[in-house]
């Protein structure tokens, strides 16, 4: 058995090649960026006017002048106009392209307009005033989206404004959840005394979902050389196999047995931590196995502290961010020399991030988990844990 950090050192350090694949643009929210993205032309591409109003040249404003007739208009996604005579003005919307010999954009707040003469109120104004000059953002060539960025709306629009109508980014993987147990039933049926309906595997899928990573959901019965024979194909179809119960030591829990057999590495078995204690990891070619313990609870914990952080370091090639840290708000205490993760509820009081345990009834109460926010990450070398002490947290909530 080895501790917790032994367990994320070996996982993190077995991260999956899932390639890359070009998409379109649209698709593109949530994924991950491939390659850099590089400036084009010039941000502003040209001198753009920020306000509606009126272009002017700051030297006749300079000289005194107030009052200037209108030209023209210069309205935005037209071509470029200019002053045929510097005491006259422009008229100009938001987003055009500011007229030649003008250098001002006063707004139509600051002036008057009659019988075609504009004249301004302001007392002061400034040259380049209200105007986006060409190139003040970014120039030709600027690294404006580096690989591996997380594609939000924000980098979405700048893909768009460079003319990145398709996109290279990193392929998600294929990923089989696969539950374990005769006395599993499926959601649309009424189970039997001795029966319950699946949720783990309905959870781990939701879980990637979130991730915008789609799955194929698997059940198989606890007979051994079925296991066997599904499991050897399984695994052979798809990136990741994420399995749930039948890892233990019952009499009928053969998923190791199993894993073996069919060729899979074992990397480790079982972890110093409580719940999840039977967790099992390992790989065969491009493939990643995690067989997680079938306690509801703990196959929750287990994903949200290994698997999720592994799958999004592989789609970025980056070690994950160092975890939140939370304040504990009362006394808690666990005897066992193991990493407990307790269930917490968490507030935000003044800009610090408190946690509150919220008890519940072991691994099997699955239905705790909707009053808890996470998990506080308790370290095995101690059995106290006081109120104000700050340690590591684990969300499973946006």
């Amino acid at each position: 058995m080895i501790s917790v950090q032994e367990a994320t050192s070996i996982v993190m350090n077995h991260l999956g090649d899932f390639s890359t694949e070009t998409i379109s643009l649209q698709d593109c929210t949530g994924r991950i960026l491939a390659e850099d993205v590089f400036a084009d032309a010039p941000f502003p591409s040209f001198d753009r006017v920020m306000m509606d109003g009126i272009a002017i040249n700051y030297a006749s404003w300079e000289k005194g002048n107030r009052s200037f007739p209108i030209q023209e208009m210069q309205p935005a996604g037209v071509p470029k106009t200019s002053l045929k005579n510097t005491d006259h003005c422009i008229e100009v919307m938001t987003g055009a392209i500011l007229p030649g010999r003008t250098d001002v954009v006063i707004p139509y707040e600051e002036f008057d307009s009659k019988d075609g003469v504009i004249t301004i109120n302001l007392e002061t104004t400034t040259q380049w005033k209200n105007i986006h000059r060409l190139g003040t953002d970014q120039q030709t060539g600027d690294l404006l989206l580096a690989k591996n960025t997380s594609l939000s709306p924000a980098e979405i629009a700048t893909l768009a404004a460079v003319g990145k109508s398709e996109v290279l980014v990193r392929k998600l993987p294929k990923v089989a959840i696969i539950s374990t147990g005769d006395e599993l039933v499926e959601v649309h049926e009424t189970p039997a005394a001795h029966q319950i309906r699946k949720s783990n595997s309905h959870a781990l899928a939701a879980s990637l979902t979130e991730m915008n990573i789609s799955t194929r959901l698997i059940h198989l019965p606890d007979e051994r050389e079925a296991i066997i024979s599904q499991l050897k194909t399984i695994v052979a179809e798809h990136d990741v196999v994420i399995l749930s119960g039948g890892v233990s030591k019952g009499k009928k829990d053969y998923i190791p047995e199993a894993l073996e057999i069919i060729g899979v590495e074992k990397l480790f078995h079982r972890v110093k931590q409580r719940p999840g204690k039977p967790f099992w990891f390992g790989t065969k070619g491009k493939t990643t196995i995690f067989a997680l313990p079938g306690n509801p609870v703990a196959t929750f914990l287990c994903f949200y502290r290994y698997v999720k952080p592994w799958i999004l370091a592989s789609l970025t090639e980056n070690q994950p961010q160092p975890r939140q840290s939370v304040v504990l708000t009362e006394d808690y205490t666990f005897q066992v020399p193991l990493t407990y993760f307790l269930q917490v509820k968490l507030n935000n009081e003044k800009g610090r991030l408190i946690a509150t345990p919220i008890a519940g009834k072991g691994s099997g109460d699955f239905t705790n988990l909707n009053q808890a926010d996470g998990f506080v990450e308790l370290p095995d070398d101690q059995s106290q844990f006081e109120k104000g002490e700050v340690f590591r947290y684990i969300s499973f909530r946006k």
